[in-house]
């Protein structure tokens, strides 16, 4: 062999070892279930990924919570077993509560006032995780929350009677919830379906899409036709993985997976419409709270998130922005 082939094989050799260092698997964990259209969405933009990073970057879904709960993914992460996960703001709030502000109880009453302040808030949360630890690749509309039950809730007295749910974790659900002189029953999500079948909870806050895709309406025979709390689904990576792709590959990643997210913002909204149709089909009554009692839950709520700011529980600053954006909005209309 002459030295001129020798030197184009060791050149090539060359190539393709560091093609190979470089490739990295990235894993995330969701509670999603497979087949749904945020899992469908994701890996069609984990194959985009794959393909323009030229396999240099993959992912791979573990749907359904086949990796446990919020709290068992986070310690999969922090021992690597994990890369990241698609968490609600309640999921990833151990991070970083300011994640939690776009979710405060009873703050939005229309979706168009979600629009005006996502668009202005949604960089300053992605800043603020990534100060955290975490790179939030996308940020997508999970709808309103309305409260799905086996008894109409029509008032507070009816809701402090009944064995209402809180996920597990969420420090302002469980807060807000005492505010309004409930005691709540904290669970995994992954339990909640056994529960409403056994009676250990009776009550759960939860939108549409959810309600059928985890077989929540199956138990209930009642929502709440009133905007409890709006919900936000992310999908994080460690800032310590991100930083190991190159700078190119990262920009592929943002940009792919961030495609991905606003697509589901439109199919999300379209889906809890069609979704909250599908309810009522199946026999789900909607029902209004009694007269006073909406702007009774608003003035309790907003108690229970001057309280929290106060303790800490949630960053001041962040919530101080949310609100100033509300009411801009709210004044221009």
């Amino acid at each position: 062999m002459n030295k001129a082939v020798k030197f184009t094989s060791v050149v090539l050799l060359s190539m393709l070892l560091s093609v190979g260092v470089a490739a990295k698997t990235l894993k995330f964990a969701t509670l999603a279930p497979a087949g749904t259209t945020w899992m469908k969405e994701m890996t069609a933009g984990a194959d985009r990924v794959k393909q323009r990073t030229d396999g240099r970057v993959k992912l791979k879904f573990y749907p359904g919570g086949v990796m446990g709960n919020d709290q068992s993914v986070h310690r999969k992460i922090k021992i690597g077993q994990l890369h990241g996960g698609a968490f609600t703001q309640a999921g990833l709030s151990q991070a970083n509560n300011s994640i939690q502000a776009m979710g405060l109880p009873m703050l939005f009453r229309s979706l168009d006032e979600v629009d005006y302040v996502r668009e202005r808030m949604d960089p300053v949360l992605k800043q603020e995780m990534e100060s955290s630890g975490f790179v939030l690749l996308g940020i997508s509309e999970g709808g309103f929350a309305r409260i799905l039950s086996k008894q109409p809730m029509q008032d507070l007295e009816a809701l402090r009677s009944s064995k209402v749910w809180v996920p597990e974790g969420d420090e302002v659900g469980l807060t807000v919830f005492k505010g309004l002189g409930i005691t709540p029953i904290s669970l995994p999500i992954s339990d909640v379906f056994t529960g409403l079948q056994t009676g250990l909870i009776e009550t759960v806050p939860v939108n549409p899409t959810s309600a059928i895709a985890f077989q929540w309406h199956s138990s209930t025979a009642y929502m709440t036709d009133v905007p409890i709390t709006f919900l936000i689904g992310v999908l994080a990576i460690t800032k310590s993985e991100f930083d190991k792709l190159s700078v190119a590959d990262q920009a592929v990643l943002r940009e792919e997976m961030g495609a991905v997210f606003k697509r589901l913002d439109k199919i999300n909204r379209i889906d809890n419409e069609a979704a909250r149709a599908a309810l009522q089909q199946h026999g789900i009554n909607f029902v209004m709270p009694n007269p006073g009692e909406i702007e009774r839950w608003r003035e309790i709520s907003a108690k229970s998130v001057d309280e929290m700011v106060k303790e800490g529980v949630i960053s001041a600053h962040i919530v101080e922005q949310v609100r100033g954006y509300l009411r801009t909005y709210r004044n221009q209309q």
